[in-house]
């Protein structure tokens, strides 16, 4: 989406030869480095020589925590501060439970601020997702996958208590894309009844398999999928700058 909207303006791009290269756009740092060229110390001058430009607050992701991405932070002063589950399970409806006073059903173009106001409110101190404003929602509205009758939202009749977020990537294959309840109605059962209204959706279209990712650390929202049928099947880890001592 940053490539579709704003192209590479402001990015700083490193290469080393046909072997690799890094790119730095704001404090996201991206790093390839090509598989026969693995282990001859690319990665780690790529590294070297976008960091000497980057922000204090510089931020890269590993895929799959892979441990060669690992030795190469570990090298360049990077150590690893977050780590998002990739959570799993087959596809197949569930019972959705009630909840007072609340209907859950497909977005509406009406309900477009309070998706963004539920969802600054449920975020607010996540740092890619609590970003999302208007603009930004109409942007992700916009890409090809996009499906209304896919974000659920739960509806109290005076405006929006939460929503789920669905995406499917292919026949095959769906995503519990975003889960957000209002803080403020919290212990409900909201966060359960989206779920399964929104894993009842994905199966309704036929996918077979679906994946969510999780922040590590948010121990509610992992109960809640696991007792939903999810398990963890893979890790992703963000590193940062250390602080200088």
């Amino acid at each position: 989406m940053a490539l579709a909207h704003s192209g590479l303006d402001g990015a700083a791009l490193w290469l080393h030869g046909s072997d690799g290269f890094a790119l730095l756009r704001g404090h996201g740092l991206d790093l390839a480095v090509r598989p026969g060229a693995r282990g001859s110390g690319v990665g780690t001058a790529l590294a070297v020589a976008a960091l000497t430009e980057a922000p204090a607050d510089v931020t890269a992701w590993s895929h799959v925590d892979h441990p060669a991405a690992r030795t190469i932070a570990g090298r360049v002063g990077l150590a690893a501060t977050r780590e998002l589950w990739v959570m799993a399970r087959d596809a197949s409806p569930v019972e959705v439970p009630a909840v007072d006073g609340v209907t859950i059903r497909g977005f509406q173009p009406a309900d477009a601020a309070e998706v963004v106001r539920v969802n600054a409110e449920a975020f607010a101190h996540h740092p890619e997702q609590g970003s999302m404003d208007a603009a930004n929602l109409a942007e992700r509205m916009g890409e090809p996958w996009f499906d209304a009758a896919g974000l659920l939202v739960a509806d109290a009749g005076d405006g929006l208590l939460g929503f789920h977020w669905t995406k499917q990537h292919s026949a095959d294959l769906g995503e519990v894309y975003v889960v957000a309840v209002d803080p403020a109605a919290q212990g409900r059962g909201l966060g359960r009844a989206l779920t399964a209204a929104g894993l009842t959706h994905l199966a309704s279209l036929g996918v077979r398999r679906i994946i969510l990712y999780v922040e590590s650390v948010n121990a509610p929202a992992i109960a809640t999928y696991s007792h939903l049928g999810f398990d963890h099947t893979e890790t992703h880890v963000q590193y940062s700058r250390l602080p200088r001592a």
